[in-house]
C-alpha cells in the first residue's frame, strides 16, 4: 500500500502544475494500491479549488476506486494531535499527521509526496520502534 499526500494529488489533477508530468510518471510506476486520508483530500480540494476541473477529476478518481480513503477513529485522531504536538517545531499539520497515523495503522511505509523534507523527518511507530517512510517522489 502506498499512501498519497496532497501535493501529488494537486499536481496530478492540475495540468498547469509544474510537477504534473513528474507526478504522472510516479503514479504509473506505483504497482500496489494507493490510499489517502480525509484531511489530505480536504487540503487537495482546497488547493485545487472546489469547482475546478482538477477537483472534478480528483472526485471521479476516488469514486472509481483509483484511490482508497482511510477513515480514522477517535483514537487515531488523538494520536494525530499527539504527533502535531511532538513535531510542533516543523510544524506538522493535520493532513501530515493523518498520513503518519494511517501508516502506523495500515501498516505502510511508502508515501507518494512532494514534501520530502517533512516526511524524511517523520517516523512511523511500530511497537517500540520508529521507522522512516519510504518516499516515492
Amino acid at each position: 500500500m502506498t499512501l498519497v499526500d496532497a501535493g501529488p494529488l494537486v499536481a496530478l489533477f492540475d495540468p498547469r502544475d509544474k510537477r504534473h508530468m513528474r507526478s504522472r510518471r510516479v503514479l504509473k510506476s506505483v504497482r500496489e494500491g494507493m490510499s489517502t486520508t480525509i484531511p489530505v483530500l480536504a487540503e487537495a480540494f482546497y488547493m485545487l479549488g472546489p469547482a475546478s476541473k482538477g477537483a472534478q477529476g480528483l472526485r471521479a478518481y476516488v469514486e472509481r476506486g483509483g484511490l482508497a480513503v482511510w477513515l480514522s477513529s477517535r483514537a487515531d485522531l488523538t494520536r494525530m494531535f499527539e504527533l502535531m504536538e511532538a513535531y510542533a517545531d516543523r510544524p506538522m499539520d493535520l493532513a501530515d499527521a493523518s498520513l503518519v497515523v494511517a501508516a502506523e495503522t495500515l501498516p505502510s511505509q511508502k508515501i507518494f509526496t512532494l514534501d520530502r523534507d517533512d516526511f524524511e523527518t517523520y517516523r512511523i511507530r511500530r511497537g517500540h520502534q520508529y521507522q522512516p517512510f519510504e518516499i516515492i517522489a
